[in-house]
């Protein structure tokens, strides 16, 4: 199909990204000469309204099946957003034997083995670079520079919009509402911020990573979700006189096993997650702020590699979304012989390991009465359950309580919490306000 002289593009949605994408198809001086090959010849839009782009009206179509199936049309650009109509239209355009560049990772990380399954037997690619990171090139290298690595983890700061409500509560030392208000005022978060601030966003990222990283199936609901919501100015300030920065992590990466517990039955396994982290302040992640992203890849034999830059936007993943058409334009099919660096296929299912089993460290914050020996009876509890302790540090006072800030080394999350449960009865803990990893 892509080798004709000129590729036909339709494009779903005419929204930030979509228009991004058309004003780059529309304006190819100075940018790369396959540019030239690809050429807009519907859009669709759920209302003829006036736009912000100068487009010829013969363009515009309400009927998005119109587009799908449309035999002239040789790409489809999905950048409506959602779960449907935009899964349905997808299958749509592959059974029509159209190519599918795709933004929408809510429909990549829920329903991607069935769209991969479909364009692998329709012998068509579906791209999906501005899925995850905005203009951050992530897919690409993972299905073909970093692909000869065996990789051990991948993780990141995937949402733009938290990591911008941490820095300012960094920064200026508020706390996660009034900041989070000043956002949306901004235009950094939206009016119902749920997907951002409770992590939903990240896992439908990390999802899509882990499965290109680790070649499996990714259940996305069993990947486990916490959001900012209960990061306090308290904890930010604790954290970095701990040596310490809170940031948003989404982690995908192999099991890690204590010693005494280390068995052979953890291939095809994974840890991935989403939750606020204490992120060493000397770790490449720790000095990534505002509205960045970056993700960071560790495999053998290439060591630690991050990439970082603009996670959101018209142009960032726009830009994203013009590579993965100029990639189906430097690839010509012949007889369903699809490139398998570009092409997405997993031959297995990856198992998520349960939050119980994940070994990790953490941080605790307590408050408890100001009464003799009460860091000795924390310290036994935690032993009993085979919690090694880092540090067990005094804060402050609070109203005749005492604030402790607990870290681990790497221990089993399920005993920490057994050993948490049983704290929790304590007479002299009044209350556990924080509970977060650390990395």
């Amino acid at each position: 199909m892509n080798s004709k002289a000129v590729l036909k593009v339709g494009i779903l949605g005419l929204g930030t990204v979509g228009t991004g994408v058309a004003k780059i198809l529309l304006e190819t001086k100075g940018r790369h000469a396959l540019l030239n090959t690809l050429e807009i010849e519907k859009v669709g839009v759920r209302s003829l309204k006036p736009r912000s782009i100068d487009l010829p009206e013969t363009l515009y179509t309400t009927d998005l099946d119109s587009i799908v199936s449309d035999p002239s049309i040789d790409i489809i650009v999905e950048v409506i957003g959602g779960l449907e109509p935009a899964r349905s239209l997808i299958l749509k355009a592959i059974e029509n034997g159209k190519h599918v560049v795709s933004a929408n990772k809510a429909v990549v990380s829920r329903y991607g083995e069935e769209i991969y399954a479909a364009a692998t037997t329709a012998g068509v690619y579906v791209m999906i670079e501005a899925a995850v990171g905005g203009g951050i090139p992530i897919i690409a290298p993972l299905k073909q520079a970093l692909c000869v690595n065996r990789i051990q983890a991948v993780m990141g700061i995937i949402n733009g919009t938290t990591n911008y409500i941490l820095t300012r509560m960094q920064n200026e030392g508020g706390d996660f509402e009034s900041i989070l208000t000043d956002a949306q005022s901004l235009g950094y978060a939206e009016a119902d911020p749920t997907a951002d601030v409770d992590g939903l966003d990240a896992a439908d990222k990390i999802s899509i990573l882990a499965a290109l990283a680790f070649g499996g199936r990714i259940k996305r609901e069993d990947i486990y979700c916490e959001g900012i919501r209960n990061v306090s100015a308290a904890d930010i300030s604790y954290a970095e006189k701990l040596g310490f920065v809170i940031k948003l992590l989404a982690i995908a990466q192999l099991p890690k096993q204590l010693p005494q517990k280390i068995n052979a039955d953890s291939a095809r396994r994974i840890q991935a997650r989403v939750h606020p982290t204490l992120v060493p302040i000397d770790h490449p992640l720790a000095s990534v702020n505002d509205v960045n992203n970056a993700v960071l890849v560790e495999g053998e034999p290439i060591g630690q590699v991050m990439l970082y830059g603009p996670g959101a936007g018209e142009g960032p993943t726009a830009s994203a979304v013009v590579a993965d058409l100029m990639a189906i334009a430097a690839n010509p099919t012949c007889d369903h012989a699809l490139n398998p660096l570009l092409a997405c296929s997993h031959t297995y299912s990856l198992d998520i390991v349960p939050s119980t089993e994940v070994v990790t460290r953490l941080y605790v914050r307590l408050l408890v009465k100001d009464t003799p020996g009460v860091i000795g009876k924390l310290g036994t509890c935690f032993g009993r359950y085979d919690v090694s302790l880092e540090s067990i540090v005094q804060i402050g006072i609070q109203n005749r309580l005492v604030e402790l800030v607990v870290v681990t080394h790497e221990v089993s999350e399920g005993a920490f919490q057994q050993a948490l449960e049983e704290i929790r009865q304590f007479p002299e803990v009044t209350d556990i306000p924080s509970l977060l990893h650390v990395l």
